[in-house]
């Protein structure tokens, strides 16, 4: 009998994550095989994109393979150069990649947001995609894909100490830091009805406390962004998470502002 692709996902996690188990598991994986053909049939969403994005999740979860080769060509910092590294997700990754928007063009700033992470992910990649840049600065945007579940459940605290961690990465290796706000958002089009905007407010306002209380610069898109109801107008998101170019435009300004208070720090 062949495989529905759910149950050949969950024998494929099984023997990455022990293969002796995924042989004593089979029959189980076999006696799902009804269940799983039954639920993959009411469930027409989960399609072959959607597997390989979760076969491609489990290999690298992190996406470190993302920037391996982009940072291998990288040169070091000439001297006097104050690279700067944007990190982040979505948000980050299609700044001067989206049409029609631009990156600083003229700075030695470099982007590696990546779509979809949550601070989780962002913290395994950090040394890799950061650190060993050798930047002056780091533009920390995270947080909204962990209030969309993005990588499961997350709760504040969660982001928090995921933040913190990267924050003292940051500052151990003498790296001065930016800590974004999280955009506002009032329902998120791939997982509606959490209702994200007063957590977002909560998280903000963590944020921004934190980088006062620890050297850092707060960089507030949130209050130049939002709408009355907490997300932001069509003009600035085109699916009221991500921004537009003119959202972009408005961001530019404030995020330089905050990279020219950072790096005049002593």
């Amino acid at each position: 009998m062949k495989q529905s692709p759910l149950v050949a996902m969950l024998s494929l996690c099984l023997s990455v994550a022990h293969p002796a188990f995924a042989q004593t598991a089979a029959p189980a994986a076999d006696a799902l095989q009804g269940k799983g053909d039954a639920l993959y049939t009411q469930a027409p969403d989960v399609q072959a994109k959607e597997l390989a994005e979760l076969r491609q999740r489990l290999l690298d979860w992190a996406k470190l393979g993302r920037y391996r080769a982009d940072n291998a060509a990288l040169a070091p910092p000439a001297a006097g150069e104050q690279r700067v590294v944007f990190y982040g997700d979505s948000i980050t990754d299609a700044w001067g990649r989206m049409r029609g928007t631009t990156f600083f063009p003229g700075k030695p700033y470099v982007n590696r947001g990546i779509s979809g992470q949550t601070t989780a992910q962002m913290l395994v990649r950090f040394r890799q995609d950061v650190i060993d840049l050798k930047p002056a600065a780091v533009v920390i945007l995270a947080g909204t894909n962990d209030l969309a579940g993005n990588t499961g459940l997350a709760t504040q605290r969660m982001i928090e100490d995921n933040l913190r961690s990267m924050a003292e990465l940051a500052q151990a290796n003498h790296i001065k830091l930016v800590l974004a706000s999280v955009l506002p958002v009032s329902d998120y089009p791939w997982r509606p009805g959490l209702q994200p905007a007063e957590k977002i407010r909560a998280l903000n306002a963590w944020i921004e406390q934190y980088a006062q209380s620890h050297g850092a610069v707060y960089l507030d898109y949130y209050s130049k962004l939002r709408n009355r109801q907490g997300g932001m107008d069509k003009a600035l998101s085109y699916d009221g998470v991500h921004p537009t170019v003119a959202g972009y435009a408005l961001m530019a300004p404030l995020a330089q502002r905050a990279l020219e208070r950072a790096l005049a720090q002593p």
